[in-house]
């Protein structure tokens, strides 16, 4: 699974005009799955997002959580995390997995974002979805369960 992770001031996802979710101060969390994920990466993926400290503190130092600043979380569906771009000016997406293991993931994501007390606004998955942000920093961090230990 691979996460990117903006540290926003406010975000929001709509569909067909109307917004679906919204938070103020948090994360925008743009999640994708690939073919050989499996339960216990999502919930390990979880953690780590959900425990990154990358907010200021008051010496301009990114050492607080989401927990620390009363943040809210915002997660997005999005299977273009996996396309592949080597080849040609097209990209190909052979890598994402298909709605039959993302979709329990992606839910299980929402599920472990809740469970750790974060409950999240989202999206909805294969939706086409507009989203909006207003970048802090900006902070962007891309976490992959391929990197954890």
């Amino acid at each position: 699974m691979r996460a990117v992770v903006t540290r926003v001031r406010s975000a929001s996802v709509a569909i067909d005009g109307t917004t679906v979710g919204q938070i103020g101060p948090g994360f925008l969390i743009l999640l994708g799955v690939t073919q050989d994920d499996t339960p216990a990466l999502c919930k390990k993926l979880a953690e780590k997002v959900l425990g990154l400290r990358i907010f200021r503190d008051e010496n301009d130092k990114m050492n607080k959580g989401l927990s620390d600043i009363g943040g809210s979380v915002l997660v997005v569906s999005q299977f273009t995390l996996y396309g592949d771009c080597s080849h040609g000016r097209r990209p190909n997406f052979l890598a994402a997995a298909g709605p039959d293991l993302a979709i329990p993931l992606y839910e299980q994501f929402l599920a472990e974002c809740e469970r750790l007390g974060f409950p999240p606004q989202h999206g909805e998955f294969g939706a086409y979805m507009q989203v909006e942000s207003v970048n802090d920093g900006p902070v962007t961090m891309i976490v992959d369960t391929r990197d954890l230990k």
